[in-house]
Formats: structure tokens, C-alpha cells, sequence
């Protein structure tokens, strides 16, 4: 966050920490200073910048104490610009640890990514992961329709959103502006909508705040956002569909290291640029030792809303030819058609508003399949 005044006198470092000292912790009743939540503090000329370590689940409520920081700094003579984001990790070299209000909710808090053994995540049975190569492939619209497919075949289901830039799911299951609650031992719930338990940093935040983090901060939301969430709040789910963001970078590599996968699914559209990059997913899951359910081609025709005529905007069957080629189930095709794109928009996805279209019965028969697999 970037604010500016105009002054000219002087000021020092140590004075700069004297004065968000005056700023305390919502809960904690301590000073942000004495709870070792100010990072990198630096004075540059008459410009401040500094970071402040959070719990993700606190972010809503930490984004207006940064704003009190910035406030307090800015009211000093000689300071004209302040610099500041929430932060979830650790500096590298930093081995002290902010106290926490529980120690249960201490040990939850995991820094950076864990080479140990990946594990399974409470209350959860299975979990698959549904990625692509690169963005634009619709792969959170398919993401949530999945698994309300999955959810009609039969299981307990929910959605988790781990695209930290750009969380979807709020959007796409009508939850926009909805806040977990909190729980003892440093849990949260998850918000329930069209019967899926879901989470996303969208629920966190402000809307249309940017999140400026850097890998390990990403790496930390992820696994926080994974332990501390009581996912069995309704009862213990079937499967967990992660809605990966695109490309092969620290999310997805956090995800593959650190919990025990049943598998993946790989969305892409039928043109060749599209497939390059879906390549490149397939060959991280198979590096990682990820089984890969199959391979969803997206935007696969387009029917004309008129006329009911099909074009193939963006080729055809390129999906099918790639997964036969990687010797990989291929799930199915999914039309590019203005009645999915509506109800994603509108919070209403097409499986759980329209579940007798044929649209929807393209997820569901996809669905099936990887039940089949899951099983």
C-alpha cells in the first residue's frame, strides 16, 4: 500500500518503531514491535517500508491495523511515503516465532514449504487437484462444477481455491463478501454454498485488494489455509477438489509436497498453445510422482445459442489426441456455451442451477469417471 504526504525534516529508524509501538494487536493486547510482526523495516531518504507477519485468517482484520501503521508513520515530521503489505512468512534467517494467543494454534502454523512426507488433510478422504497449464482455460469454472458433479454422484465434497492473486470461487458459488468464522484451537470454517464447503483467500480479504506476496508467503497462506480450516464441519468429506492457479510455480509445488494427492486434472483447451502448456503440467505431476486422473478439454465447440449450430473455435480434439499420446485418461469435453458462462457469473453454476442440461451432464458423466478412479 503506497501513501504520500509532503514534509521535509529528518528522522530515524528508531524512532520509526517507537511509533508503531503505539499500534497494538486486535486481539493480542500487545504492540505489533513486541510481537515481532514489523519485518524489514527500512528508511529510505523520507520513504518507510515495512512488512507485517500475519495469520491469514486475520488478514481482514490486520489490513486495518497496517492502514493505523501507516497512519501513525505518515504523522511524522520527515516521512512522506509509506510502503507496507501483509506478509504470512517468515523472513529466511528469522528462527523466532511471533506468539501466538493458543498453542494449538501456534503449532498450525507451518513456514515455508515441508519436504517431509506429504499428508493427509483433516476430515478430508481424498483430494484432487484440477489444473492447467495457463490461464484463460476455464479451469475454475470446471473446478466448481466438478465438484458439485461429484457432490451429485454421491460424495460429500467441497472446493478449495489456493490461487492466492486470483481467487475465482467466491465469485463462482455467490459467496463474494462472506467471512469464515473462527473456531477454537485456531480453526475456521468453511463457507457452504449450493452444499459444498469451500475456502479461498477471496474470503479473507478485502475485495479487489491485491495481494502482494512474494513464493514463501504464498507457500505459507497454502498450508495454513489447509491445516486450519475444519473441513469435516458438516461431516467428513469424500473428496477435496483444489482449484490450482496456472502454471507449474510455488502453489502447485506446496500442494504436490505437502499433502497426500489422490490425484490430478488437467484443463485445457483444444489449440495448440494451449496444450504446450498443458504439457508442461503433466510432466510436473509426473516429476512429482502425482497420479494424473485425465485431461478435461474446455471451450471444446461452440454451439450457437441461435441456431444451435457447433463451431470449433479453438480447433477440436486436440485433448483427447494429447492424452492418448501421455498414455492418460481423457475425461470428456466440456462446450464453450453462453448458459455456463451466465450462471458462473451469476454465482449459480450450471450443475447445481440447470443439472438436467446437457452441459451439466458433461461434468457429471466426467464426475463419474473419477469416482470410478477414486474407488
Amino acid at each position: 500500500m503506497f501513501n504520500i504526504k509532503k514534509n521535509k525534516n529528518k528522522i530515524d529508524e528508531k524512532t520509526l518503531l517507537e511509533t508503531l509501538r503505539k499500534i497494538s494487536h486486535p486481539v493480542k493486547e500487545q504492540d505489533i514491535v513486541s510481537l515481532e510482526m514489523v519485518q524489514g523495516l527500512k528508511l529510505d531518504g523520507d520513504h518507510v517500508t515495512f512488512a507485517l507477519e500475519i495469520i491469514p485468517a486475520e488478514a481482514n482484520e490486520m489490513e486495518a491495523v497496517r492502514r493505523r501503521a501507516d497512519e501513525a508513520l505518515l504523522a511524522l515530521d520527515g516521512i512522506n511515503r509509506v510502503t507496507s503489505v501483509l506478509t504470512a512468512e517468515r523472513p529466511a534467517g528469522n528462527t523466532q516465532s511471533a506468539p501466538q494467543p493458543k498453542a494449538a494454534h501456534k503449532s498450525s502454523m507451518p513456514h515455508g514449504v515441508t519436504h517431509g512426507p506429504a499428508k493427509k488433510i483433516a476430515g478430508v478422504k481424498h483430494v484432487i487437484a484440477v489444473a492447467s497449464g495457463k490461464g484463460g482455460v476455464g479451469k475454475s469454472t470446471t473446478s466448481v462444477n466438478l465438484a458439485l458433479a461429484l457432490q451429485a454422484t454421491g460424495l460429500k465434497t467441497g472446493v478449495f481455491d489456493i490461487d492466492i492473486y486470483g481467487p475465482s470461487i467466491p465469485r463462482l458459488l455467490g459467496t463474494e463478501g462472506t467471512r469464515p468464522e473462527s473456531l477454537d484451537g485456531g480453526k475456521i470454517t468453511p463457507v457452504f454454498s449450493h452444499g459444498l464447503a469451500s475456502m479461498s483467500i477471496g474470503y479473507l480479504l478485502e475485495k479487489d485488494t491485491a495481494t502482494i506476496w512474494r513464493g514463501p508467503m504464498v507457500m505459507g497462506a497454502i498450508q495454513q489455509m489447509l491445516r486450519d480450516v475444519k473441513w469435516d464441519l458438516e461431516g467428513e468429506l469424500d473428496v477435496l477438489v483444489v482449484d490450482l492457479p496456472p502454471g507449474t510455480g510455488d502453489a502447485q509445488l506446496t500442494l504436490v509436497q505437502t499433502v497426500d494427492l489422490d490425484g490430478a486434472v488437467i484443463v485445457s483447451t483444444p489449440q495448440d498453445i494451449a496444450l504446450i502448456d498443458a504439457r508442461k503440467g503433466l510432466d510436473m505431476f509426473a516429476k512429482t510422482n502425482t497420479k494424473v486422473l485425465g485431461l478435461i478439454e474446455n471451450m471444446s465447440y461452440f454451439l450457437c445459442p441461435s441456431c444451435g449450430e457447433r463451431s470449433d473455435i479453438f480447433g477440436h480434439g486436440g485433448a483427447r489426441e494429447t492424452a492418448a499420446e501421455k498414455n492418460i485418461p481423457f475425461l470428456g469435453e466440456i462446450p464453450l456455451h453462453m448458459d455456463i458462462r451466465e450462471s458462473s457469473d451469476a454465482g449459480t453454476p450450471i450443475v447445481s442451477k440447470t443439472p438436467d442440461s446437457p452441459h451439466a451432464q458433461a461434468y457429471l458423466e466426467i464426475a463419474r469417471k473419477i469416482r470410478e478412479q477414486l474407488s
